[in-house]
């Protein structure tokens, strides 16, 4: 059976009295079917964070009338900040890769697979061995170097092919390239990123050498979205893996690599079902 479309409601605001109850109110008085319904209060912060989610099938109001309605009734009353999407709305995500394949094969399989709701009409790269890759998925591939001396006139390069084919969001797939700041504020907390949770203890060049060398009895994966400090932005997913002496270097990084596609597509699937909410540093991820 087909999923009904739905409306995908995030908001967050000053926490009070009725938030819920004046919310839910809205979607039904206007016949809306309510199918999935989470909230969060940071007591610390006094600030209330919810989505919600209900059938378009019999709401009174036209979808290009929602947000019309629902931002002068309650949106501007509550000071919320609120985002209101659609199911049958397919992002478009570009795949940014250099020259490790593990995370980027999952991304494609799932795709493939039809997992997700999701569009890739474009794989940008550094580098250009993992063109073939992208040619058994029916990809274009854009091979970009970068280096210091070109980095502004390259990023530009892909900032208008990512304009040309309306990308609404970017997968860091193992991209082992540094994003300037003036790339970044043009997709807020619309980049996901994955990397090994060795930082900052085990950093460089080979952290599973070095964490190897300390004997160490876990090793992790984090995916957040990338903000202009490095490494630094709000946490979508992670996890970790148990590790003993019997493990070798070689074995580490392969179970480094599993872990990795893991909790990317984790991060991925909780942003294409619009469940993550950014408030300053911290997403806020919705089951």
């Amino acid at each position: 059976m087909k999923n009904k479309e739905t409306a995908i409601l995030r908001i967050h605001c000053p926490d009070q009295r009725g938030i819920v109850a004046r919310v839910t109110e809205f979607i039904y008085q206007n016949n809306g079917n309510i199918v999935a319904l989470d909230q969060y209060t940071n007591t610390a912060e006094k600030r209330f964070f919810m989505r919600v989610e209900w059938e378009l099938e019999n709401f009174l109001l036209e979808r290009n009338d929602i947000a019309a309605v629902f931002g002068p009734l309650l949106g501007k009353p509550l000071e919320m900040v609120w985002d209101l999407k659609f199911s049958d709305n397919v992002p478009k995500m570009a795949i940014f890769v250099s020259q490790s394949s593990h995370c980027l094969y999952d991304l494609l399989a799932r795709y493939k697979a039809g997992e997700w709701k999701v569009k890739i009409p474009v794989i940008i790269s550094n580098h250009n061995n993992l063109e073939e890759v992208a040619a058994q998925f029916n990809i274009p591939f854009f091979h970009i170097p970068i280096n210091k001396d070109n980095k502004k006139e390259q990023e530009q390069k892909e900032l208008e092919i990512l304009n040309k084919h309306q990308i609404d969001f970017i997968v860091l797939a193992r991209y082992m390239q540094i994003l300037s700041a003036d790339f970044v504020k043009n997709y807020p907390n619309r980049i996901i990123n994955i990397h090994h949770s060795f930082l900052p203890a085990f950093a460089g060049a080979k952290p599973y050498h070095a964490a190897h060398s300390r004997g160490v009895k876990i090793i992790g994966a984090t995916s957040h979205y990338v903000t202009s400090d490095l490494d630094a932005g709000p946490i979508i997913e992670q996890d970790v893996i148990r590790i003993s002496h019997h493990d070798t270097v070689e074995s580490l990084i392969q179970k480094g690599k599993d872990i990795e596609k893991i909790v990317l597509s984790r991060a991925v699937k909780a942003h294409l079902e619009r469940k993550t909410l950014v408030y300053k540093n911290k997403t806020i991820v919705f089951e």
